[in-house]
């Protein structure tokens, strides 16, 4: 199948940006905006500024936001696969997509020692909690720091595998993702924590972030 132009390609930043002209209306509006618009899954993040603002508030600058777009990216990732299978079309600037920032991927990282809580931060978690694993907030600097961490080293992790693979074979950060780190994720939680499978550290949110 072809294009309208004749074109056997389709550019992920266009879908990109189909999508989010078609989602951002649906995010909740109490949450980060910016110009008066909710920007969904993007949250201000103190480490890149001096000054915090309120999560929901129009005087956070936009360079100090921190985003993901979590959910906006796996349906990306996920509707690509029938253009490609079924429609025969090729997508070109799939490298502009990042890893997902999602509780099974971050959690194999907690799980297996590459990242830890700082105690302070551990302290404030298990008191929220009042149990055996901190709790916070989606928007807490925790949660945010956790997130992007968790994407820097998925890259490194997905680089690392793909120097193992042999000559010819190569797989998408989505291949990686489905069937290596948020299975992994899964597993390792389900083995630590089999009573309830959970995150190493929980998340309080309304089901619009993971």
């Amino acid at each position: 199948m072809k294009t309208a132009t004749g074109s056997t390609s389709l550019d992920v930043l266009t879908f990109w940006d189909v999508l989010q002209h078609l989602l951002i209306p649906i995010w909740p509006k109490d949450r980060t905006t910016v110009g008066g618009f909710p920007i969904g899954d993007a949250w201000p993040l103190s480490t890149l500024k001096t000054q915090v603002t309120c999560p929901a508030s129009d005087g956070a600058n936009s360079e100090y936001i921190q985003p993901f777009h979590k959910l906006t990216q796996w349906l990306t990732y996920s509707l690509m696969v029938p253009f490609q299978r079924v429609l025969g079309m090729q997508w070109t600037n799939v490298e502009s997509l990042t890893a997902l920032a999602e509780y099974r991927n971050g959690g194999l990282f907690v799980d297996l020692g590459a990242l830890s809580l700082k105690k302070e931060a551990l302290d404030r978690g298990l008191a929220a909690s009042g149990g055996e694993l901190p709790l916070f907030d989606a928007g807490d600097d925790v949660i945010v720091e956790w997130r992007a961490m968790t994407v820097v080293l998925l890259d490194v992790l997905y680089e690392m595998v793909l120097s193992r693979m042999g000559s010819g074979i190569h797989l998408t950060m989505a291949q990686v993702l489905e069937a290596g780190t948020w299975k992994s994720g899964r597993e390792i939680a389900a083995k630590r924590r089999p009573k309830t499978k959970s995150s190493p550290i929980i998340i309080k949110s309304d089901g619009t972030v993971f």
